[in-house]
């Protein structure tokens, strides 16, 4: 019971998104409305037309006028059928709009910690398919469910009203039909649940071999994953011929009980025509006619109720997984107010502690001051907490305690967009979408001129390599930028940075997968870049930040050592130590 209790609520809170399409939703009911009382009279004024018309005057020229009216009607219905179904899917499509934008503004507004934890599969999952079932719980679900209901009272008045003896005679079934209504609704709502399941699984396992092909390939896991795949693709197949199953039984129960209460329609005429004179018998023929009509009218109504309480039933388990991503607040990024800030300020890290899963302190109680305009390199073995500090400064992840300050403003205080306007990182795994060069140095900025942006790539040393390319600053680089080496895309992302004239910059890891002459052109953009701006770079190569302002050592979360280049050669610590490693390393 209390499934059915959330159900409701689920579907209550679908319905409030129709809210701004007030008007479009009455008029498609309208329609509907009309319909359900216009197709149930079309029998009745059958049985009235053979009755009055056929069997008793044959007064052609009425029966013509009749049949005139009739087809009219038919017409009306193929108009009115036609505008309900058009503005039924204008109307999902308006509401299904709105759910997406509000979902995928609500889903970029998490930490990354979200995206750390979350296939992207089954995001993908959420945003495309699972709101396409939606969909169809407002172009064929609410709208037909209503009509067929109201239809079904139409229906069943006009019956006893015209015979109730045959009326009853005719609904001997209905009870057999209850029951089976009830069996499917239960077994269809266990085998959507199912392929939701399987739905994910398979988007998720997709999405992520697809992408990590590369990988699948370099290690020969072809014949591995393949086998994979194979078992995942039978669990979907598996959980659709469950649904698939309940749809084949239950749609010839249906055709058989509306042939028995055709049957006991006939059963019934034959046994009250007997002992009957002609004309008693004649007058029986309107009758029959209409109730035969009535029946196909009465049965595939129920038929399609249980079809569209399918395709609710689905709308309404794909909708629960929407909202529990709407109603995810947790992962949701603080956004702060603040977006007059002067950048151009010192940044201070105060006892700043930060821990991925709440447990393991990555960063312990930070202290550093970075002055404006200045360069500090940050130096460390792998998990030292290096990357960290960029994260935290760009919020992707929120510190749990301590203060991080430019100037005397708090970053918790500044508004996210605000921050990420005045902040530039280039990391070492650069992400290139599949476009033109010019789109990925921009991300679809029109402000930013094509002179602002080979102004840019001159300057980072980038321009050559792109004027070589087919269509040079229009070329499209495909999925990832694949097509690129890995020097040229570390420059594209320099280029991105340049553009966007950031006060503050990052450049994580650059250098560290590159060859020796992309190193070089790298260094010189980065001398280029960082020149009047205050700059955090993150190294392996000890070799491109000996001439940084300040160095920072970290080991296991905390600073171990500050200075200068000099300064900490001649400390004789762990810095000259990382340093000769690297200067005597064996070729």
């Amino acid at each position: 019971m209390e499934k059915k209790k959330v159900d409701f609520r689920m579907f209550k809170r679908l319905m409030l998104y129709v809210t701004p399409y007030k008007k479009l939703f009455v008029f498609a009911a309208f329609c509907v409305l009309l319909l359900s009382f216009l197709s149930p009279l079309r029998p009745y004024l059958i049985g009235k037309m053979v009755d009055n018309y056929i069997v008793n005057t044959q007064n052609k020229e009425l029966l013509l006028r009749w049949c005139i009216g009739i087809v009219g009607l038919l017409f009306l219905e193929g108009v009115l059928q036609f505008v309900s179904s058009y503005f039924s899917n204008l109307l999902a499509q308006s509401v299904i709009r709105d759910i997406r934008k509000k979902l995928f503004a609500h889903v970029v507004s998490f930490r990354m910690k979200y995206f750390d934890k979350t296939p992207l599969g089954a995001l993908v999952t959420r945003v495309v398919s699972d709101l396409e079932a939606i969909t169809q719980v407002f172009s064929s679900g609410i709208m037909e469910m209503s009509r067929d209901l109201i239809s079904l009272t139409v229906v069943l008045s006009l019956m006893f009203y015209t015979n109730w003896e045959l009326s009853l005679m005719t609904l001997i079934p209905i009870p057999l039909l209850i029951i089976a209504t009830r069996i499917f609704a239960r077994a269809m709502k266990s085998a959507f649940q199912l392929e939701r399941k399987q739905v994910t699984k398979l988007n998720t396992f997709v999405q992520e071999h697809l992408t990590g092909m590369s990988v699948v390939q370099l290690f020969n896991k072809n014949a591995e994953e393949y086998d994979k795949f194979v078992e995942i693709n039978k669990g979907h197949r598996r959980a659709h011929i469950n649904a698939v199953w309940a749809n084949s039984i239950f749609f010839p129960v249906v055709e058989m009980l509306s042939s028995l209460s055709i049957a006991f329609l006939l059963v019934w005429g034959a046994i009250n025509a007997g002992g009957k004179n002609t004309i008693e018998v004649q007058a029986m023929y309107g009758q029959i006619i209409a109730f035969t009509l009535w029946i196909y009218q009465l049965y595939r109504p129920i038929r399609q109720l249980a079809d569209k309480f399918n395709v609710l039933q689905r709308g309404i388990v794909r909708a629960e997984r929407i909202f529990e991503i709407i109603d995810h607040r947790d992962q949701r990024q603080e956004s702060g107010q603040l977006r007059e800030v002067d950048f151009g300020q010192n940044i201070s890290f105060n006892d700043v502690s930060f821990s991925y899963d709440g447990d393991a302190e990555v960063l312990k109680k930070i202290n550093l001051k970075i002055e404006t305009g200045k360069m500090v390199a940050i130096v460390g073995a792998t998990g030292a907490g290096k990357s960290t500090i960029v994260n935290i400064l760009g919020r992707f992840y929120e510190h749990q305690s301590g203060t991080i300050k430019i100037g005397i403003v708090d970053i918790k205080d500044i508004s996210l967009s605000t921050l990420r306007e005045n902040i530039a990182i280039v990391l070492q795994d650069i992400f290139l979408f599949s476009d033109t060069i010019h789109n990925n140095i921009t991300l679809g900025d029109e402000s930013i001129s094509r002179a602002a942006v080979i102004e840019a790539a001159k300057a980072v040393g980038a321009h050559d390599f792109i004027s070589k390319l087919p269509d040079g600053y229009d070329y499209t680089i495909g999925e990832r930028g694949s097509v690129l080496s890995v020097g040229q895309r570390q420059l594209l992302a320099f280029i991105r940075a340049y553009v966007y004239d950031p006060q503050i910059l990052i450049l994580d890891e650059a250098t560290s997968s590159v060859d020796n002459e992309s190193e070089m052109l790298i260094q010189k953009a980065t001398a280029n870049l960082t020149k009047g701006r205050t700059s955090i770079v993150i190294a392996h190569r000890l070799s491109t930040i000996q001439k940084a302002d300040q160095i920072v050592v970290m080991e296991l979360g905390e600073i171990i050592e500050k200075g200068t280049h000099n300064e900490l050669l001649l400390e004789n610590g762990k810095y000259r130590t990382l340093y000769e490693k690297q200067i005597f390393k064996p070729a």
